[in-house]
C-alpha cells in the first residue's frame, strides 16, 4: 500500500490549512507546520476557481508527500481524486457518504463531520474510516458552530469509530479531546496563524502525543 494512503487516519495531530488562495503565503506556512510534525494535513482552502485551487492542492500534496504526511482534501471528492490525496471529508451538505465511498473507492480515506451528532455518527459505521466532531471549544475559525460536548468521544469510540476533535483547539486544551477519546485533533488557527508554527506544531505535537501514551497505559 502506498504509504500516504494509510489504512486508518494516523492518531494525533490533524492540522487544517487556512483558506489562503496567495500560493508563497500559504507554501511557506505548510511548509513551517509540517517541519515541526504532524500526523495528517487536509487541504481547505474554499475560495478562488477550481483551476487556481488545484493548483494550490498540487503545492500542498507535494509538501506533505515530501514529509510523508497523509493530504485529506476537505468537501471536493473530485479534487482529491484529480491530486491522488490519500482521502477526502466531507460535511453534512456534500452528498450521500455512502455514494462518496463507492467513489473513491476502498483505498482512499473518508472522514465525516458529525457536529455534535452522535446519531449521525453510528450511521458512518462501515462507511467513513473516521468522523469528526466539533467545536468542542468556540472556534474562531466558525464562530456560530454548534459545540460538541466531549462525552461524544467515548461514545463513538464504544461502537469502534475512530474520532477527530476539531473547533478551537490548541497548546492549551489539545490534551482534553484526547482524553476523552478522541484519537486525533485538528488545528487551524494554532498552527497558522501564530508567529512561529513550526514550534506551535512541534509543541502540540507533544501536547497530543503524550496524552495518547497516558490513556493508552491506562488502558493496559
Amino acid at each position: 500500500m502506498n504509504p500516504l494512503r494509510p489504512a486508518a487516519l494516523p492518531r494525533g495531530l490533524y492540522a487544517i490549512t487556512p483558506d489562503d488562495l496567495d500560493p508563497a503565503r500559504l507554501a511557506d506556512r505548510v511548509a513551517r507546520v509540517l517541519e515541526g510534525g504532524v500526523d495528517a494535513l487536509q487541504f481547505r482552502v474554499k475560495g478562488g476557481a477550481p483551476l487556481e485551487r488545484e493548483a494550490l492542492a498540487r503545492i500542498v500534496k507535494g509538501l506533505a508527500d515530501q514529509a510523508g504526511v497523509p493530504l485529506i482534501v476537505n468537501d471536493d471528492v473530485a479534487l482529491s481524486i484529480a491530486i491522488d490525496a490519500a482521502g477526502v471529508h466531507v460535511g453534512r451538505d456534500d452528498g450521500d457518504p455512502a455514494a462518496i465511498r463507492a467513489r473513491i473507492g476502498p483505498q482512499r480515506l473518508l472522514g465525516v463531520s458529525c457536529y455534535d451528532d452522535a446519531a449521525r455518527a453510528r450511521t458512518m459505521i462501515g462507511i467513513a474510516d473516521h468522523v469528526g466532531f466539533g467545536s468542542v471549544f468556540a472556534s474562531p475559525t466558525k464562530p456560530q458552530a454548534v459545540r460538541a460536548p466531549l462525552a461524544l468521544f467515548a461514545e463513538a469510540r464504544a461502537t469502534g469509530l475512530a474520532t477527530v476533535a476539531i473547533g478551537g483547539i490548541d497548546r492549551g486544551n489539545a490534551h482534553l479531546p484526547i482524553e476523552a477519546g478522541a484519537d486525533a485533533v485538528a488545528v487551524i488557527t494554532d498552527l497558522f496563524g501564530v508567529d512561529d508554527p513550526a514550534a506551535s506544531a512541534r509543541t502540540l505535537h507533544r501536547i497530543v502525543h503524550a496524552a495518547l501514551a497516558r490513556r493508552d497505559d491506562a488502558r493496559r
